[in-house]
């Protein structure tokens, strides 16, 4: 039942720690965890009442110790328990708040040797009656009994401890399959960020230096988000932003192999068959190697401050299938007539016509209803968020939608998105997604088996050409 060292718990998580008096939890606690996450009773009847040993403060200790744990929790906190741990109401108590808030529930259990308790605690100031130390000592073998079926996350003995974003919590041992039996998995790199050193005057040279570095690392697409002002989850609105399609003419004109899109290009943003225009641009101007991310938007401020109409999202939807069915004619022969939901086009007319005999469509988001309906319709990929049982559970809705339009779902790519930072062994885990590079091998590792054939790495920094190049050795490690 008791796992060996190293622990790797979850960041965010509730640890509670079970055994008797002078066993080592407080010291264990101290040492791997941030003083403000440990919520121990007996610091807080030093608070309540005289003294750490005041056992007439007690209640109140314990009081005042649940309001914290819940506070803590309901804020998603990594909370650490210091107590004895041995009531099995208090630690079902515990572990269902945390469960309400989705915070994965661990126990560690301290089983010192019963002579090592008992000279402990008579070299305290204020040592523990040796009846009650007695009591502990059975409890805690009862608990350790019990703790298995209380449905703890994990049941632990105490060692050195690796707080880890929940992404990566079993990156080790998924890292170690790929190893041992290969999967190949295609790399994409969106850039969301723009505050490079002594911006703006060095963008263009920083911004060419890290789509370069992207090509030699092995990433085989290039993104860009389709924003006028930075977006709330990444920045603030007026760090700097680029226009998409203007940015990824200039990278076309700097780079030879890898592929250019957005992720993706919001419907309400430009007339449809002037987007058309600029991909098939695009497309010429780059040697093929155009890709079109589209999507219903959401950005209502940023439409406001450029004046744009932000229709109901109905109508965002309506006007996404025209694209869908529009984008494909202006690209193809002839110049048909089109009418559709939202959009009237007299003659399909776009010359040059691009490259590519079809430049690939992805539609962003995983909706199950609406948007991955129009996925298994019209797109040629689809782009989904999450971690690999949820990409699971989106693959088998999509699945379902290709059934009832009579498609073959295999002839739809799959993407995935989602922030991440390549960081040293040891390294501070800044940045959203930061982990070290077999952590990441061992992500992606899990989203391949769970489908998805291309990830998405939106580099959670503006570090340049060097953030990028950390990557190459996960990439690597999933080459054909």
């Amino acid at each position: 039942m008791l796992d060996g060292p190293p622990l790797r718990l979850p960041d965010p998580c509730l640890v509670v720690l079970v055994g008797a008096t002078a066993t080592g939890k407080s010291h264990w606690a101290g040492q791997w965890f941030d003083p403000d996450v440990v919520v121990s009773s007996d610091r807080l009847r030093a608070v309540v009442g005289t003294g750490e040993r005041d056992v007439r403060a007690s209640r109140d200790a314990f009081e005042v110790l649940e309001l914290i744990v819940a506070k803590r929790l309901a804020r998603r906190l990594t909370t650490v328990v210091d107590s004895t741990g041995l009531e099995p109401k208090r630690r079902d108590g515990w572990r269902a708040l945390a469960e309400r808030h989705g915070v994965p529930a661990h126990a560690v259990v301290f089983d010192a040797p019963a002579a090592v308790v008992r000279s402990r605690n008579r070299e305290r100031a204020s040592p523990v009656p040796a009846k009650v130390v007695a009591s502990q000592l059975r409890q805690t073998a009862a608990a350790a009994a019990e703790l298995a079926g209380e449905g703890f996350a994990g049941v632990h003995a105490p060692g050195p401890v690796t707080l880890v974003p929940p992404a990566f919590l079993t990156a080790p041992e998924a890292a170690r399959r790929q190893q041992e039996d290969p999967m190949t998995l295609d790399f994409g790199l969106q850039v969301s960020r723009f505050d490079f050193a002594g911006h703006p005057a060095t963008t263009a040279a920083e911004l060419a230096s890290v789509a370069r570095a992207a090509e030699n690392a092995g990433f085989t697409s290039l993104w860009l988000m389709d924003h006028v002002v930075q977006i709330p989850q990444i920045g603030r609105e007026w760090e700097d932003m680029l226009e998409s399609w203007t940015t990824l003419g200039w990278l076309a004109g700097v780079t030879q192999r890898i592929r250019l899109g957005t992720l993706v290009t919001g419907i309400a943003y430009r007339n449809i068959a002037h987007l058309a225009k600029i991909v098939a641009t695009l497309d010429v101007l780059s040697g093929g190697r155009a890709m079109c991310g589209i999507g219903a938007g959401w950005f209502e401020r940023e439409h406001r401050l450029y004046g744009w109409e932000f229709p109901p999202l109905r109508e965002r939807f309506a006007r996404l299938e025209d694209a869908l069915e529009l984008l494909p004619l202006m690209w193809g022969a002839g110049a048909p007539r089109f009418d559709g939901r939202t959009t009237a086009v007299e003659a399909a007319t776009c010359y040059p016509r691009p490259l590519q005999e079809r430049i690939p469509i992805l539609v962003g988001g995983s909706g199950e209803r609406r948007t991955l309906r129009l996925v298994a319709r019209h797109a040629d990929a689809c782009n989904l968020f999450g971690d690999p049982d949820t990409v699971r559970h989106k693959l088998a809705v999509l699945r379902e939608h290709c059934v009832a339009e009579g498609r073959d779902p295999a002839a739809i790519a799959v993407t995935h998105f989602a922030p991440a930072r390549a960081i040293a062994p040891g390294e501070s885990r800044e940045g959203q997604g930061a982990a070290t590079p077999e952590e990441h091998v061992g992500r992606y590792r899990e989203l391949a088996e769970a489908g998805v054939q291309t990830a998405i790495v939106g580099l959670s920094d503006a570090g340049g050409a060097a953030s990028v190049q950390r990557f190459a050795e996960v990439i690597a490690a999933f080459a054909a």
